[in-house]
């Protein structure tokens, strides 16, 4: 079964718009657990302007499901994993100011630097993931790093997919075969919605887990974050 792990920073976002607790990020953390999902992400950022680091060290001890932090790996970060001790972690090159993911690691380019961090975490018991696009070479080189996952960076699918979802999904195909044979375990994230994940799952069933945000959260403003769950849910069957 594929798993679904929400990503609720959108939630804060929101509430730092307007400070105050509303809405409260730790219980929509519960909530999404209470609602059937899988899991829970974060990605706390230098500036904090979306999830915080208080958020992350709250959220922990209230929900038993997968939490997933993700973020960049610099010392600050890396302590705040180690410190909170989650289930997860996914290592994206995102540099400080990006408003969000838009690239995978460079694999090759970054090997040795990789492998430390990843050394670190797996040293702590906490399973790894690094974020990735669809190059094949970064994807063979991955597994010198030694992490336990890849994380496809989805969002070259989810643009292409209204065009041809044949042709975009083709590439992903590729790379999550090529990531099995070599043992990795393969995520997804960034863009999935309810229009494109279940026939990025059909073509991909033995994806381990998706993580959705953004969509997610914009549907549930709609439809209800229960309900929403349930739907997206319903997608991985």
């Amino acid at each position: 079964m594929t798993k679904l792990s929400v990503n609720i920073n959108k939630i804060a976002t929101i509430r730092n718009a307007r400070g105050g607790k509303i809405p409260d990020v730790t219980k929509v953390a519960v909530d999404c657990e209470r609602f059937g999902a899988n899991g829970v992400t974060v990605h706390p950022r230098p500036d904090e302007r979306h999830i915080r680091y208080s958020d992350v060290r709250e959220i922990r001890p209230l929900i038993t499901t997968e939490f997933n932090i993700e973020g960049y790996p610099d010392k600050k970060f890396i302590e705040l994993v180690l410190e909170v001790n989650p289930h997860q972690v996914t290592l994206v090159p995102d540099p400080p100011g990006a408003i969000t993911s838009n690239a995978g690691w460079d694999t090759i380019k970054n090997k040795d630097f990789l492998f430390d961090v990843v050394s670190v975490f797996q040293k702590a018991g906490i399973r790894t993931t690094i974020f990735i696009d669809t190059n094949l070479k970064n994807i063979e080189n991955a597994v010198l790093t030694n992490t336990n996952r890849i994380e496809l960076y989805t969002e070259p699918y989810a643009t292409d997919f209204p065009k041809n979802k044949v042709a975009a999904i083709k590439d992903f195909v590729l790379a999550a075969n090529l990531a099995k044979s070599l043992g990795l375990g393969i995520n997804a994230g960034h863009d999935l919605s309810l229009e494109n994940l279940k026939y990025f799952h059909d073509n991909i069933p033995f994806l381990d887990e998706v993580s959705i945000g953004h969509a997610l959260i914009s549907d549930a403003l709609y439809l209800g974050l229960e309900n929403t769950i349930q739907l997206y849910l319903r997608q991985l069957l």
